[in-house]
């Protein structure tokens, strides 16, 4: 690190949890964000801010009016624009030390597969069940960590699955691919504004955590946030023996560890 750059995050470089071996871990890690929109914005700017070395940004959405009241990495001058370059260049002008790769699709198949073979850790920031599979078994393929955070209404969720690990369980072990009905969407059920912000900041947190190695993850474990009643639940997640996904993936030889 140059001397711009101690100075910049000289108060992660402060704590012992990170010091500068882990602010070059940050500065070094690649991570794909799926979705620009409520989760995505906070999670792409304390990213950004955080040091993040290399960023992919995927949303094949246009900025409109009505996501201004709870995307706070988007404004009026985005209208029209599309969701991942209005917020690559938000966090651009934020830290220019970084590389934002905005990705201007819906990810799926092999372009889908190619951006996380290319990545150290996923972030799905979604709100589409199917997305959600598609990015979980991408993830489970190439056994990449996945944070994943929904929020709808005033309720949140988030969970990290740690696919580099055997016993780890995956999205699908949680929300098997064939229970279609639990999808609910922020265009037809509303969403509390602050409530992107909290699972979206969270989202962040564990990304960085994963990162640097510091602290405990929340693999194998469910967080939700009831918004109205200001509660936290804290559910325990195990990998099922009979996922369609995660099931009959060969055992790793060992576990990735990111550099």
């Amino acid at each position: 690190m140059d001397d711009a750059q101690l100075l910049r995050y000289s108060r992660h470089i402060l704590l012992d949890q990170i010091g500068i071996e882990g602010q070059e871990r940050l500065l070094r890690a690649h991570v794909l964000v799926v979705g620009a929109g409520g989760l995505g914005s906070p999670v792409a700017l304390y990213l950004a801010a955080a040091g993040v070395g290399q960023i992919s940004l995927a949303d094949h959405d246009v900025v409109e009016l009505t996501n201004l009241q709870r995307q706070v990495i988007h404004d009026m001058d985005s209208l029209g624009v599309n969701k991942a370059v209005s917020a690559a260049r938000r966090m651009q002008a934020m830290n220019p030390g970084i590389r934002v790769h905005p990705l201007q699709e819906k990810l799926c198949g092999d372009t889908l597969d190619r951006a996380v073979q290319a990545v150290d850790l996923v972030l799905d920031c979604c709100d589409n069940f199917p997305t959600r599979q598609a990015v979980n078994r991408a993830c489970v393929r190439h056994r990449k960590p996945l944070v994943s955070g929904a929020a709808v209404r005033f309720d949140g969720q988030v969970a990290v699955f740690d696919l580099r690990h055997d016993d780890a369980p995956c999205y699908a072990c949680l929300f098997p691919e064939q229970a279609r009905d639990a999808e609910m969407r922020c265009a037809e059920f509303g969403v509390f504004a602050p409530l992107v912000g909290v699972i979206g900041a969270m989202q962040a947190a564990e990304t960085l955590k994963l990162i640097i190695g510091a602290g405990h993850s929340l693999s194998g474990r469910l967080l939700l946030y009831d918004a109205l009643a200001g509660e936290w639940r804290d559910m325990r997640l195990r990998k099922d023996a009979g996922c369609g996904v995660c099931a009959s993936v060969q055992p790793a030889r060992s576990a990735a560890r990111m550099t």
